[in-house]
Parts: structure tokens; sequence; C-alpha cells
């Protein structure tokens, strides 16, 4: 007589933590296998962070493991740990521990544990695997209370993510509202709030708040230690402020006249303001360079030449053409005349020849500059070939 003996399929009890919560905040190394090895871990866990979703999941888990010992079932436990960056990459640690796991413990199918949706993702990594027998779901017991919903409110409001993207936007419609209503004009702050809460959805937008916090780490940075480019940034803003406002006043605005003549004569009337704006700007930027590093920036050698020749380039051609425009809106005829005038004819030769000199002379200190660097790179690689033979 022939007896068959049927084993019985191993069952192991699987926890996931699919952001890796026991290896950030409990240091534990995973995969976790073993009913103490998993008690150790949610016991550091606890310690760590006592609200965590994860231990109800794995005292769950040993509960489970613990009921179907007594029931004399072949079970194990396991823990599968994935990483912070929720997605291809967590899943790929995880898909490499299972496969451990099951080399280790030699289990035939799966009773899975989850503290949400979110671990349920990797179920077909799973079912590709192990047989899943069943799958369980922890649902942690929260009070009804008012209190206990306040207290969750005022927990998940002092995260940093939900305090930037909440009270960043109250914070600056409160600010620009109340600074408004001092000086009296609470009808125009309203336009004021658009216009703030404008600006920050386009920085949102296009995710720029890096370089917000760039500049607004330079202007910090700026103030503290008395850097030169901060102080020429701020009179080159206010150049380009008074700039606009004597081309506003002095720019006659005729609803009988094309917009493109005052247009024509607001930019000639704003072309030098920027122009020295912009050398302000690049002597504070150089002086910078200097002080902090004894190092030139010739690169900014070819600044001053192209701003001139954008002065007398640019003024020439604005005020010529705001001549030539304003003579055919009036008279109903086009002349050259403005064209061929000495004013036209030597500032833009004045520009071209400005533009000519920083050309050449920025070529020739450009292959000195290299030049330079090239001995340098030369005489260090060198002295390190010497020092590597010494040795």
């Amino acid at each position: 007589m022939v007896l068959i003996l049927k084993t019985m399929a191993k069952t192991l009890i699987l926890n996931i933590d699919r952001d890796d919560d026991f290896g950030r905040k409990a240091q534990a190394k995973s995969p976790i296998i073993g009913a103490q090895n998993n008690l150790d871990a949610a016991n550091k866990l606890g310690l760590a962070d006592a609200e965590d979703s994860d231990l109800n999941a794995i005292f769950f888990a040993l509960s489970i493991y613990e009921s179907l010992k007594k029931e004399a079932k072949d079970v194990e436990i396991a823990t599968l740990c994935g990483d912070i960056s929720v997605g291809v990459k967590s899943d790929l640690k995880l898909a490499e521990q299972l496969d451990f796991v099951i080399k280790e413990t030699n289990a035939q199918e799966a009773i899975l544990i989850s503290d949400g949706a979110e671990d349920e993702y990797i179920l077909p990594i799973l079912q590709s695997r192990l047989k899943i027998a069943s799958i369980q779901r922890v649902s942690v017991k929260q009070s009804k209370q008012l209190e206990d919903t306040y207290y969750r409110i005022v927990k998940l409001l002092d995260e940093d993510k939900v305090k930037k993207q909440f009270f960043l936007p109250l914070a600056l419609i409160l600010i620009v509202w109340a600074v408004f209503a001092i000086f009296g004009m609470a009808a125009s702050g309203f336009g004021a709030i658009l216009f703030t809460l404008g600006i920050y959805l386009l920085i949102r937008t296009f995710n720029s708040e890096k370089k917000v916090g760039i500049v607004w780490h330079d202007f910090r940075s700026g103030v503290l230690t008395g850097r030169p480019s901060f102080y020429t940034f701020i009179l080159s803003m206010v150049i380009i402020a008074v700039s606009v406002f004597y081309a506003y006043n002095n720019t006659v605005f005729n609803p009988d006249i094309h917009v493109v003549v005052p247009t024509l004569g607001f930019l000639n009337y704003i072309t030098w303001g920027l122009v020295a704006a912009g050398l302000l700007a690049a002597f504070g930027r150089v002086s910078d360079q200097y002080i902090r590093q004894k190092k030139i920036l010739w690169s900014y050698w070819i600044v001053p030449f192209s701003l001139f020749s954008f002065g007398f380039i640019g003024s020439a051609i604005f005020e010529s053409l705001h001549d030539s425009i304003l003579g055919y809106v009036t008279k109903s005829e086009f002349s050259i005349e403005p064209f061929v005038t000495q004013h036209f004819i030597g500032y833009t030769a004045a520009g071209i020849i400005i533009a000519f000199i920083g050309a050449i002379t920025y070529h020739y200190i450009k292959e000195i500059y290299m030049n330079e660097n090239y001995e340098v790179a030369i005489e260090e690689q060198t002295k390190k070939l010497l020092k590597h033979h010494a040795k």
C-alpha cells in the first residue's frame, strides 16, 4: 500500500512599506524576515514615529502570523521596503527583495497586508511570483470627536508642503490688501491682489520657485555682505524707473495720432537710461568678482561697447522713425529726410565704430585670456606629474 503525503503550501505573511518608512525612520534593513525581526523593527519605528500608519500594518501582520501559527499552519512573515521616491525606483527594489524572500522561505502563496491603496499597486508584481491567498487592508479606527478632527487639521497644516501651497498665497493677499488699506486705497488693493496672485501663479506654473529663491538669496547676501553689485543693481532699477517717468512725461499722447508715434518717442527718451542702467549693473558684477576672487571678468569687456553702440544707433533710429512717421500722419506723406540728417548719420556711424572697436578688442583679449588659462592649466598638470613621479 502506497501512502501519498500531500505537503502543505508555505504561506508568506507579506507586509509592504512602499515608501521605506522603516528604513528612513527606524534604520531597519529590508527585507525584514521573521516574527522577531519584524517586532523589533516595529518597536523602532514606534519610538521614531508613533503616528506612522505602517505600525498598524506590521502589528496586524504579526497578529495574523500568530493566529495561523496556533492553527499549525506553515507560515512565515516578511516586510518589504521600497524607496521614498515612490514609483519605478521603489517597485524595482520591492521586486528584488521579493525574489530574495521567496528564495529564503520557499513560500508558494502569500497573504498581502496593506495600509492603503498605494501599497496594492505592486499587486501585479506579487501575482507574477506568488499565489495571492488573501489581501488584508488595515483601517485605523479614528475618533469622531470634534477635538480629534481639529488635531488632524492642525497636523496637516503644519506640513511644509501644505504651508507653501495654502498659507503663502493667503499671506500675499493679506499683506497687499493691508498696505493699500493703510494708504486709503482699498479699491485699488483688489487689482493689486489680482496682480500679485497672477505673478504667484505664473511662478508656480513654470516651476520657477528655485530661480526666485536664488534671486532672494542673492538679495539677502548682498545686504549682509555689502556687495557692490547689490547697490549698483538698486541704482540701475532707480535709473530705469526715472527714465520711464521722464519718457512718459515728455511723450505726447494724442488720440488723433497713431499709437506708433508716441511709442517711438517713448523709446527714444528711455534709450540712454537703459544704457546707463546696464553699464552700472555690469560694473557692479565685475567689481564683485574682482573683490571676492581677485578675478577679472574679461567676458564683460564687450558689454560697454555693445551698450553705447545700442544707445547711439537706437536713439538715431527711434528719433528718425518718429519724425518720419509723424510727418506721414500729419501731412499724409512719408519723407526720408530724417534719415539723411547729420544727427542720424553721425549717431549711426558712431554706434557702428564703437561696436567694431569692441568686437576687435574683445577678440584679442579673449585670445590672450584663453592662452593664459591654457598655460596655467599646463603648469598645474606638469606639477602634478612631477609630484607623481617623485613619489
